[in-house]
């Protein structure tokens, strides 16, 4: 395929790729504390503008090109990750922790409907969203219970689904094979969606 005949489907699909894998890869190092200074706090910048608009953006094109599943995805995304961010920005000091567990698994349900949406984009997409939803699940069961070893686990799930997502976008921007080996059923994992 010739470089210059990208569809604006394929196009915005990596950009909304991108833009999850980045804004997750922030999000969960945050929540890990793995690297000294950065803090979840630390990816409220990019909760905001390049989890929630561009990826709200994307999403619009993506409905613009015809791709229902994709448009839902980053748009439904993008507007968790715009209030996610609106609200930590604020300080979250008009939340209570019990308020902001059920916003997470609230949006952990989203993440499951795009998990389960997902069966025919792909196994590395479907991995993307099914590990959004974990790490949701964990990180509002953490705010429940006040955990800070179960919020670093979910960091680390976030971690994996951002490498994950950015993958998928690399692989489709770089042309590298679209379809990686899976297990010993045969099953493949692509890296589009």
């Amino acid at each position: 395929m010739d470089t210059n005949d990208v569809s604006a489907g394929s196009t915005t699909t990596a950009l909304g790729h991108l833009a999850l894998g980045l804004t997750l890869l922030a999000f969960g190092l945050g929540h890990t504390e793995v690297i000294d200074g950065v803090t979840a706090a630390g990816a409220v910048p990019f909760a905001l503008f390049v989890g929630g608009i561009a990826l709200f953006v994307a999403g619009l094109f993506e409905f613009r090109a015809g791709s229902a599943f994709t448009g839902t995805a980053f748009a439904g995304l993008g507007a968790f990750w715009f209030t996610w961010g609106v609200a930590a920005d604020a300080g979250g000091a008009a939340v209570s922790a019990e308020a902001a567990g059920l916003f997470l698994l609230l949006w952990a349900l989203l993440a499951l409907s795009l998990t389960l949406g997902a069966a025919g984009s792909g196994l590395l997409t479907q991995g993307v969203y099914g590990l959004l939803c974990v790490s949701l699940l964990l990180l509002g069961i953490a705010q429940f219970a006040d955990s800070g070893g179960l919020a670093k686990a979910a960091g680390w799930v976030a971690v994996v689904a951002g490498a994950a997502s950015w993958y998928a976008a690399t692989a489709a921007l770089a042309h590298w094979p679209k379809v990686l080996p899976g297990h010993a059923h045969g099953h493949r994992m692509t890296a589009t969606g």
